[in-house]
């Protein structure tokens, strides 16, 4: 509750060099107290609360919650908030308990705003055709929806609608900072929205959106930050002359050193540094950390990007009107070309120049290499080599999202139906290559790249050893869950749950689920019949059910190698399956530890020991680096070794005692 101010507060307060085009305007909480308001200006209709603390600020300087050098005009000031040193003035907002602003130029809302929600980002294509409306409840599943589902008109529609309807929810034309708030030392912020315990030291530039910061997620914005058209999701931080323009920014994401993001998605984990991103999707954990990295017109997700990769969308005919997709966990390296329309597929490393527009989508965990101004695809290197599974083991522990509400639901597993059915589709892509051309061909041609005739055939048995890895991990990882003791039991135990699951799988940015479940939703949105609220409770329920539905796909799978249901399994087949995922296992490791194995050998040690003999070069690479036998993922992949064929041994004798009880 407010009232108005005595004469003899209003007295005192200008005598402390205050003043007001109309003092009967100003309303103060019960227990104001006049002192610790001075040198301020009031303007329109303002509300000031009780000023009783003191605030100590880092380096243990204590200063006393108030208004100090001030102009106000039509603002609320929650109890013991302090401002000082406003520079031009605060025009209607709301400014939440325990918040300090400081040597600050100008804070305003200067129309109705409804602070980014609603901006159109035209991502991917910057001729236009996918523009998405951003907002403050944005995943990165249901932006890939907006994005990628355009030949659903009636759908696309009914999204924006209700997107709309929400951004006309959100406008006003009053601003909020929240509670716990800090801004200091920064320059205008003109229609912009700022979330509970958000820390802005040194902000250049802010207008028209919104920070979602609160207690266990706080958004941190640094020197020199310029945003315009933006929403920035909690728990972000931005520092060091970062340029936002048109962007959406999701949870956990970090940009930093001069970063430059334009008319792009980020979504959670993604990081940005020194380099530039225009029109990109960037699904989670996209990461760029290098100078002359150009980011453009293209989907990503789980990206690494090397130093001076980077993109054309513009083949000068018709425009910039060209994009691309490379599939999660693709890497570029250093240098490294490609020229739109291109597709990368999953967990694939590109390295060279490519301007054929290849698509290797079919054919995951490859290399993509130039040779000759010739793009060379190796199917399934990928699959055996230390920092793939380095990047799967690395992914959950970067996770920076600390709100208990995360927008983004992210499957990390390595192998899912969405890669496995890749590998199986890659495997038949393969046999049919050397089908047509013969198998003693060298070099085959496919989509836009050459396969060697020794690529092909290591692919399509790293195709094999991985599809068996996943089926058997599904199959075992099933019957450790129940009881069984009769082929009957084990029926009973791998019947599926549900039909769900069957059929093709795709990667929503992130979440991974049945394309028929996928479609489903997508024909409830166009019925009108889901909300904003209930496509995101779909989409957790999809995350949250994925260990249910990938039992459903590969069960679908392990039928079509046993050939038979599930109801006819014999204890062979069984047998045979469990043999070859223990195999496929142990193959696949003793490959990731012979690749580890490069990074302790004579090469490595090149410039070790530098102004001495072999032996000081070897005792300062162990120094440094360590052993081998020591490495902390070396003994990761031997204990896994251990473990897994233990547990291959431990299924087998548990299945020949049901065949000797049979006997």
């Amino acid at each position: 509750m407010y009232r108005k101010l005595s004469r003899q507060e209003i007295a005192q307060m200008e005598a402390q060099g205050c003043s007001a085009r109309n003092w009967a305007d100003v309303e103060v909480a019960e227990a104001f107290d006049a002192r610790y308001v001075r040198n301020t200006t009031f303007s329109g209709h303002n509300q000031l609360g009780v000023f009783g603390c003191e605030i100590e600020l880092p380096g243990g300087l204590t200063i006393h919650s108030g208004i100090y050098n001030a102009t106000l005009h039509n603002c609320e000031v929650g109890d013991d908030a302090h401002l000082y040193n406003i520079h031009n003035y605060i025009a209607n907002y709301h400014i939440g308990a325990h918040t300090c602003i400081e040597n600050v130029n100008a804070i305003l809302v200067d129309r109705r705003s409804t602070f980014g929600n609603g901006v159109r980002v035209p991502v991917m294509n910057e001729g236009g055709g996918r523009e998405i409306p951003i907002f403050n409840e944005l995943s990165a599943s249901l932006a890939y929806i907006l994005t990628l589902y355009r030949h659903r008109p009636a759908m696309i529609h009914e999204l924006e609608r209700q997107i709309d309807a929400y951004a006309e929810a959100q406008a006003s034309d009053h601003g909020f900072i929240g509670d716990h708030v800090r801004i200091l030392n920064c320059g205008s912020i003109k229609n912009v929205r700022i979330g509970d315990y958000a820390e802005l030291n040194g902000v250049s530039r802010l207008k028209n959106g919104t920070l979602n910061s609160n207690e266990a997620a706080p958004i941190r914005l640094g020197s020199g930050v310029k945003c315009t058209d933006f929403i920035i999701a909690s728990g972000v931080e931005i520092g060091d002359s970062t340029l936002v323009d048109k962007c959406f920014v999701g949870q956990g994401c970090i940009f930093d050193k001069h970063y430059s993001a334009g008319e792009s998605l980020f979504f959670s984990n993604c990081q940005g540094m020194h380099g530039e991103a225009c029109a990109i999707f960037a699904g989670p954990y996209t990461v760029t950390h290098h100078k002359s990295t150009l980011l453009i017109a293209g989907m990503f997700s789980f990206l690494n990007a090397g130093s001076g990769s980077n993109q054309s969308n513009h083949m000068y005919k018709l425009g910039p009107i060209h994009q691309g997709i490379a599939e999660r966990g693709a890497k570029t390296t250093s240098d490294s070309y490609l020229l739109w329309p291109s597709k990368v597929g999953a967990f694939s490393l590109v390295m060279g120049r490519h301007t054929h527009h290849a698509d290797t989508s079919e054919l995951p965990f490859s290399y993509l290499i130039e040779n000759n101004s010739e793009s060379y695809l190796v199917p399934g290197a990928n699959l055996r080599t230390v920092g793939t599974i380095r990047d799967a083991q690395k992914w959950p522990k970067r996770d920076n999202r600390k709100d208990p509400n995360k927008l983004d639901q992210i499957n990390f597993n390595l192998l899912s139906p969405y890669t496995v059915q890749k590998m199986w589709r890659g495997r038949e892509v393969l046999n049919e290559l050397q089908a047509l051309g013969g198998e003693n061909t060298e070099v085959y041609g496919y989509r836009n790249c050459k396969i060697r005739n020794s690529s092909l055939r290591h692919g399509r048995e790293l195709y094999t050893i991985g599809i068996q890895k996943f089926l058997g991990n599904s199959l075992i990882s099933r019957l450790e869950k129940k009881e069984w003791h009769t082929i009957d039991d084990i029926r009973s135990v791998l019947r599926p749950d549900s039909t769900i699951g069957a059929g093709d799988w795709v990667d929503m940015a992130g979440l991974i689920a049945p394309k028929n479940e996928v479609k489903r939703l997508l024909d409830d949105i166009e019925k009108g019949a889901l909300s904003l609220t209930d496509i995101q409770k779909r989409l957790i329920e999809m995350h949250a059910n994925y260990y249910s539905y990938e039992w459903t796909w590969a069960c679908e799978k392990l039928e079509q190698v046993w050939g038979c249901s599930v109801e006819q399994v014999t204890l062979e087949q069984l047998r045979k399956t469990v043999e070859e995922w223990k195999e496929a296992v142990v193959e696949l490791d003793k490959m990731v530890y012979n690749d580890a194995r490069k990074e302790f050998d004579l090469n490595s040690q090149t410039g070790f020991g530098v102004d001495g003999d072999r032996e000081q070069a070897e005792a300062d690479f162990e120094e440094v680096r360590g052993n081998f036998e020591s490495n902390s993922f070396v003994k990761a992949v031997l204990e896994h070794i251990k473990t897994k064929s233990e547990l291959g041994d431990r299924v087998l004798a548990k299945l020949a005692q049901i065949e000797d009880f049979k006997i």
